[in-house]
């Protein structure tokens, strides 16, 4: 086990790029740190635990959600940053904020959201996590958000569009949009958040998969890179079955991805030549698996999608999700007086109406739905 060191090129609280709003230093943590708890106190987080990803809240209390998600990132992310030199409380702040600007009902509420939000500008999730911890957060009495660090609201903004790129440009200059205009990457921590977020959805969509009915380990053993740790596990404890095995089986998948991003990126950082973070902004991501790891990653994605994001029973559930948000974001839209006073007034209606919209959570969702329509 190695000491923890930071790296040349990892982002350094001391040299951060600072703050919307000057503020003092805090005298017992560094500023990533300040980050995290900031994020960790904050009323989108702690929503994150009614807000889910592949199957809705009510359909049983086991399966993971935006929060469970979101911590899963962080400890995969904090473990590999560590090996690597980068800074893991910056790590960890970005991973616990990535979720914030989702909408209840997973991705099938961020389409709908996006769809009724087209003539208006549309809707990403990214932007609006950004979104949220820049002007929707109202805990301090000099400042709207949680005024986070540059570094942290970079990784945060994970993708963004050039249009709404150069308008973060505009207010914002050299901010965070500058580097998707010039093609530039992000911090190596925003890099890793990435890849770590990939990691945990794909281990935690087959065992929720498995846990639903909806996979089988059958159907997963004709996917390469589960069935590679499947056999192992089978080889090793012949006995095991059910749920051991396929649990075994994920957390060997998810050490060998963690030791696959190390290595890789290691090799990536020595053959770039990479000294400093201007260097990593430069160049090519640099956080990243190797070539079988990446084939192999690729292939449980599209495994996944056909076989459980696809699937009848969660498309019912995702068609039922979509009508929802569509049904909330007209009634808002005609009646927005039945949205809180600070949604209701705001001169930029759509805008507010998906504000208010993608911070709901599963159930609140459903609830006023039923209640405003008479539907369930």
């Amino acid at each position: 086990m190695t000491t923890p060191t930071l790296a040349s090129y990892a982002c350094d609280p001391v040299y951060s790029k600072g703050r919307l709003y000057p503020e003092s230093p805090a005298p017992t943590r560094n500023a990533f740190q300040r980050d995290r708890d900031r994020i960790v106190h904050a009323t989108a987080f702690r929503r994150l635990v009614y807000k889910t990803q592949v199957f809705l809240n009510h359909e049983g209390d086991l399966f993971r959600t935006r929060l469970t998600h979101s911590l899963e990132v962080a400890q995969l992310g904090r473990s590999i940053a560590r090996e690597l030199g980068l800074h893991e409380d910056l790590v960890e702040a970005i991973a616990l904020a990535h979720d914030l600007g989702h909408t209840p009902f997973g991705h099938a509420g961020q389409d709908a959201l996006n769809e009724c939000m087209k003539p208006y500008g549309g809707f990403e999730h990214n932007l609006q996590s950004l979104r949220v911890v820049d002007q929707l957060e109202a805990r301090y009495p000099t400042f709207n958000g949680l005024n986070l660090c540059f570094e942290t609201r970079e990784g945060i903004l994970k993708h963004c569009s050039v249009n709404n790129a150069q308008a973060l440009e505009k207010n914002e200059p050299h901010g965070v949009g500058y580097r998707f205009i010039h093609r530039m990457q992000p911090s190596l921590e925003a890099q890793l958040c990435n890849l770590a977020d990939e990691i945990a959805y794909n281990a935690h969509d087959i065992d929720d998969g498995v846990r639903s009915g909806l996979l089988s380990l059958e159907q997963l053993q004709e996917v390469p890179l589960f069935n590679r740790y499947h056999d192992q596990v089978e080889q090793e404890f012949s006995q095991l079955q059910g749920r051991r095995l396929l649990y075994e089986s994920i957390r060997r998948m998810l050490s060998d991805q963690v030791y696959d991003t190390i290595q890789a990126t290691r090799s990536a950082i020595d053959q770039a030549q990479i000294k400093n973070i201007d260097q990593v902004r430069q160049a090519s991501a640099l956080v990243q698996f190797d070539s079988l790891m990446k084939t192999q990653s690729l292939q449980l994605k599209q495994f996944l999608l056909k076989n459980l994001y696809r699937h009848p029973q969660v498309m019912a559930t995702t068609d039922w999700a979509k009508n929802v948000v569509v049904d909330l974001f007209n009634h808002y839209l005609n009646k927005p007086q039945d949205m809180p006073t600070e949604y209701a007034s705001n001169p930029e209606l759509p805008r507010a109406v998906a504000d208010y919209l993608s911070g709901m959570t599963d159930r609140f969702a459903s609830k006023e739905h039923a209640r405003l329509t008479g539907s369930t």
